[in-house]
């Protein structure tokens, strides 16, 4: 009956490999972007096929993704960046300035890839709009409200109200020495799980099953439910299974017969050992991150190494002024603040993955 167990061994795995992989896009109706692990659309997809966290609906028209973070409200979608593991929000309102004042990720799985200090000011309608930039869905016809994050300017405005100082996720970092309107969306990121490596490869993460909590790296689960999906299951249903078993029978008859005839021991199924977790690699101390050299940009912002105008974990550009810090051996560089907090979790380079080498770094 060896045989027969491995036919039924490879019937099960069939159906465990259809059964894990069984995660569909979905989209809203006004968004042109896709809706996958780890995100999960609610309603439409199944329970299993999102990460804690990580739950969206398409409003109360249907039209549009809504993200609901605890302790902040609902803000709507602009877009998902799986490969770059960011998404954009906005507000549904129109007031992203108002909601960033009590913004609170601490409970989400979401983090800012920048932040900064503003000092909010209510200043007298006389003041020129060409020379301060207002913060418009704040302001009225009696006051203009006005965001800033250089202490200087608040201080000099003595005609203004200080309202308060707030910290507040911005795209990128500024210069300092002007106002802002914060209408920009709020780009927030997140790190676990970590799909860059499937992403990075075209392929994308899902749940092992619908039972299990790890996650595995699927070479092609990026189907939604259309017509070919449908009528695959069809043909699975009616044709492939009893095939399958018709298969099994008829492979039972031949191996009785065969075995009347011989006298040779069956041979033994070696059992398919499961591949080894992959170790995780946890993050860098603090002495071991400061030892890895950094600069300041210049007016030319030019930087060393193989790298580009652009950060690529907040995928800002980079200003003048801007601390930069660079891994040894690899030599990418990144915004000090954004390479700081992410090898603290990791400890590899986000670009090319490779280990830093301590040793060399506290040379440079």
């Amino acid at each position: 009956m060896g045989l027969f167990k491995i036919l039924s061994f490879a019937f099960l795995l069939f159906l465990e490999i259809h059964a894990r992989n069984d995660c569909s896009t979905a989209f809203c109706a006004k968004n042109p972007f896709e809706v996958r692990f780890p995100f999960q659309l609610f309603g439409q997809q199944q329970q299993n096929c999102s990460y804690p966290g990580f739950n969206l609906s398409c409003g109360s028209r249907g039209e549009k993704a809504v993200l609901s973070l605890p302790y902040s409200g609902d803000f709507w979608v602009r877009d998902i960046n799986y490969l770059t593991q960011q998404i954009k929000l906005y507000d549904p309102n129109g007031c992203l300035p108002r909601r960033l004042f009590s913004l609170n990720l601490s409970s989400s799985p979401f983090m800012a890839g920048y932040s900064k200090n503003y000092t909010i000011l209510s200043c007298p309608p006389e003041f020129a709009r060409n020379s301060f930039k207002p913060v418009d869905c704040l302001s009225t016809h009696d006051s203009l409200v006005l965001a800033t994050s250089s202490m200087n300017l608040a201080r000099g405005l003595n005609m203004c109200s200080n309202i308060g100082m707030y910290t507040i996720p911005v795209p990128w970092p500024d210069d300092g020495g002007h106002t802002s309107d914060l209408n920009g969306d709020l780009r927030l990121m997140w790190i676990d799980p970590n799909c860059l490596g499937c992403e990075s490869r075209g392929d994308a993460c899902g749940f092992e099953n619908s039972t299990s909590d790890q996650i595995l790296c699927f070479s092609n689960p990026r189907g939604g439910k259309s017509r070919g999906l449908i009528i695959f299951k069809i043909v699975v249903l009616s044709v492939v299974i009893p095939a399958i078993f018709c298969t099994i029978c008829i492979s039972c008859v031949i191996f009785i017969v065969e075995r009347r005839h011989t006298s040779s021991p069956e041979n033994a199924v070696a059992p398919v050992e499961p591949a080894p977790d992959a170790t995780a690699i946890s993050g860098l101390d603090d002495s071991t991150i400061e030892s890895y050299s950094k600069v300041v940009l210049g007016e030319s912002r030019r930087i060393p190494g193989p790298n580009g105008a652009t950060c690529p974990i907040c995928l800002s550009d980079y200003h003048p002024k801007d601390t930069i810090r660079c891994i040894p051996l690899c030599e990418h560089c990144f915004h000090s603040e954004c390479i700081d907090e992410w090898l603290r979790r990791h400890g590899t380079c986000p670009v090319c993955r490779n280990s830093p080498s301590p040793t060399r770094g506290a040379n440079r």
